[in-house]
């Protein structure tokens, strides 16, 4: 049984602990089997097993949590979304983080109807959202970015590439950060929301990577969308990339932890259930020890990630430096968890298709995408610099 008491912590209320109970209950009656069943493998397999699971999680209601047409995105929701998922099913954490992310510049920042045209198709799941800010030579420095965006009457026109696009392929619609000009670097960029069919764009590679997910390279090449594709201001393109990511940036974390639990609860099974030298491998104190400083480095995690989302929800206009630390924390000492959970399998814990064995894959991007460890290191440390006078 997963443990389950960080839910009486301060930082939630009883919806949340009540939201929580009914998404864990539904991952194990409709989630789990889907995943179990999809094919992982081919590029169409891949794709139908996220249609199929956004088509589920929009029929039991999660959706509306990533894409809150009346009410403000609530942090603490996101994360405990995230974080079942992932126990459950990296490709269904997947499917939930990019309705959330591919629409959040629209939700925090869009005009009423751009929030009329997307958010509902997003939150019903017949329509799936991307994010499109890395290029081929401008991934964590994003005021580097090289796509254009030039005004021409009444459209802008999109040139440049944009990579390593989660959703691309299948996304209705991109959220893309170009350069506008305004002013040189992070100033100078705006964002766009661009239908997938919109003349001049297109998909030119899928990208296979170790944990199966739909990932793109996209072109733009003349690209034409209407000249009220324009998110929020020209020029306020990076502020709305790093508000955006400032919200979903500590949900990477609890994605993060979602697959340290699980691998926790795998080895603890493991422990009492294994039988080395004649007696349990519980009774082992270098087992124990092993199980010891993977249960510190979940509650550890679980700490900052629930206090960067906390904090946000009570009011806070920034949590920078909480979400960093979150997100930093979290994946990093996931990897770690995933990893001792692989050795205390042996032989097992490198089985293709094993559970820790597809934990130990899943969790590797996480301390890439959104900001890598490293940029994260600078983000605090910049932060805690602000306040020191020369």
């Amino acid at each position: 049984m997963p443990d389950r008491s960080f839910l009486a912590w301060p930082f939630f209320e009883d919806r949340h602990r009540a939201f929580a109970e009914r998404l864990d209950s539904f991952c194990a009656e409709r989630i789990a089997p889907l995943d179990a069943g999809a094919d992982h493998h081919s590029e169409e397999g891949l794709d139908d097993a996220c249609r199929e699971i956004l088509a589920t999680l929009a029929e039991g209601g999660f959706l509306r949590n990533a894409v809150p047409v009346d009410a403000p995105l609530d942090v603490r929701t996101l994360c405990l979304t995230r974080e079942t998922l992932a126990r459950h099913s990296g490709l269904a954490d997947f499917v939930f983080a990019m309705q959330g992310l591919g629409s959040g510049p629209i939700s925090l920042f869009g005009t009423e109807a751009q929030r009329a045209k997307y958010l509902p198709a997003v939150a019903d799941g017949t329509v799936a959202a991307a994010f499109a800010l890395s290029e081929p030579e401008a991934g964590s420095d994003a005021a580097a970015l090289a796509t254009t965006a030039r005004l021409e009457g009444d459209e802008w026109v999109l040139d440049g590439t944009k990579t390593w696009i989660s959703n691309g392929g299948i996304a209705g619609f991109y959220v893309v950060f170009a350069r506008t000009g305004e002013a040189p670097g992070a100033k100078g960029l705006s964002a766009f929301v661009v239908d997938a069919d919109a003349p001049g764009l297109s998909v030119v590679e899928r990208i296979p990577v170790i944990a199966p997910h739909p990932l793109a390279t996209l072109r733009f090449e003349n690209c034409r969308v209407p000249k009220d594709a324009l998110i929020g201001e020209a020029g306020a393109g990076f502020r709305i990339a790093m508000a955006t990511l400032d919200v979903f940036r500590s949900t990477v974390g609890a994605a993060a932890l979602g697959f340290a639990r699980r691998a926790f609860d795998e080895s603890l099974k493991r422990a009492a259930e294994r039988e080395l030298f004649g007696a349990p491998m519980a009774e082992l104190q270098m087992v124990q020890g092993h199980l010891a400083d993977m249960a510190l480095r979940i509650d550890a995690a679980a700490l900052l990630v629930y206090r960067a989302a906390w904090t946000k929800d009570s009011g806070a206009p920034r949590v920078t430096r909480e979400a960093a630390m979150a997100k930093l924390y979290a994946t990093d000492e996931a990897q770690k968890v995933i990893d001792a959970a692989v050795q205390l399998h042996g032989g097992e814990g490198v089985r293709s298709g094993s559970v820790v064995e597809g934990l130990y894959r899943e969790i590797r991007a996480l301390r890439i995408y959104e900001g890598a460890s490293d940029v994260q290191k600078v983000v605090i440390a910049r932060q805690a610099l602000a306040g020191v006078k020369p």
